[in-house]
């Protein structure tokens, strides 16, 4: 372990963040953590989220308490070797205190922008300007802060984008016939209009089968595949999801429809349902959601299986899926596990992107580069 004091402090997850607060935490000083260690808990406006280690060392000091609010780049811990006084352990942390100055809260770092696409509107977000380019499909429902815990962490050396497809957040809600080829469909012509032939391609849930249709289709233009808990590889999906989230109209039938998403149900804040319930109550929003519902997921079950047409695919495939999924069953990865890489994380619902964003993030971070190579 090294002998330099590392700073344990309150991460940025999305554009609108300014401070967290401390929930608990989650390891005692004194104990041993490697880097990606999940070390506190905390609540932010959209979701609650864990922060991870940075470094290899002891915790030796919880400088934040339960129910304290940091902003963001504040010291929630100190991380440093056993071989390092309790006294430079003191010094640090003044000094830490005294130069610190909190973000100012215009500055909010990347902001969404709007392309126009054959007349359609559509709303994006990009993280990073390198060679590699890779777009972050959300699910069913979703926008693209649903990528919050993720794309900043992906963006090192990489151009990665975040879109709202046709129908959802700030992008058209005009959806035509409502089907995969559709929404594939806008994301070639979105890179088309920023100048990108090819890309990886990471979907969730339903942008996981928008991803391979895009893929099936242009298999020329997909770097590579990531699949996170991804319709299209088999006929079961939850029903009772797909139908309330449709109909929910308030907070209160909205909230346990969300909580879905997640092992740990706590995890789905106010924020979280009034950011949905806004983006729901958008004029159009409606009949898009039922439009795509009607054609994806039809009484009850979904309409494409894809995974047979993956077997011959020749592009670098992973598929992640939370252990306690219950919007898509985690079997559905075994129909292409003989071609493709494989990851269920433990004790994680059907949102792993955002449960256990720092491993998540390191597959899909480690997979990209190796199908860059």
């Amino acid at each position: 372990m090294s002998e330099v004091i590392e700073k344990l402090q309150m991460p940025k997850w999305g554009m609108s963040m300014t401070e967290g607060r401390l929930i608990e935490w989650l390891v005692p000083e004194g104990a041993v953590l490697a880097v990606g260690d999940e070390v506190a808990e905390v609540e932010t406006e959209k979701i609650n989220g864990v922060i991870e280690a940075p470094a290899t060392g002891v915790l030796r000091r919880r400088v934040a308490s339960p129910g304290d609010t940091v902003p963001v780049g504040g010291l929630v811990g100190v991380l440093a070797d056993a071989s390092v006084s309790d006294a430079e352990v003191d010094a640090f942390i003044e000094r830490f205190r005294a130069t610190f100055v909190p973000e100012e809260e215009e500055v909010v770092g990347p902001e969404p922008e709007v392309i126009d696409l054959s007349g359609k509107r559509i709303r994006y977000l990009q993280h990073g300007d390198g060679d590699d380019v890779v777009v972050l499909v959300h699910g069913f429902g979703g926008d693209l802060e649903g990528w919050l815990f993720n794309q900043g962490a992906l963006a090192t050396g990489r151009t990665v984008y975040a879109l709202d497809l046709p129908g959802h957040g700030g992008s058209v809600k005009d959806v035509g016939a409502g089907d995969l080829e559709v929404f594939a469909a806008a994301i070639a012509e979105f890179l088309d209009a920023r100048g990108h032939r090819r890309a990886h391609l990471v979907g969730h849930s339903l942008g996981g089968a928008v991803s391979i249709v895009f893929a099936l289709a242009r298999p020329e233009r997909a770097v590579s595949l990531t699949l996170i808990a991804s319709a299209g590889l088999g006929p079961e999906i939850n029903g009772d999801y797909i139908e309330g989230f449709v109909r929910a109209t308030g907070r209160r039938e909205l909230k346990p429809v969300l909580e879905l998403l997640f092992a740990d149900p706590s995890l789905v804040t106010r924020q979280l349902v009034d950011n949905v319930l806004r983006n729901k109550r958008v004029d159009g929003a409606d009949d898009a959601l039922r439009t795509i519902a009607a054609k994806a997921f039809p009484v009850g079950n979904q309409a494409a299986v894809l995974a047979p047409q993956l077997v011959d695919l020749n592009v670098p495939l992973l598929v992640i899926w939370g252990s306690e999924d219950r919007i898509i069953p985690v079997r559905h990865a075994d129909a292409v596990a003989a071609t493709a890489r494989v990851e269920v994380i433990p004790d994680t619902g059907h949102s792993p992107h955002m449960e256990a964003a720092g491993v998540v993030n390191r597959l899909i971070d480690e997979f990209l580069s190796a199908a860059s190579a």
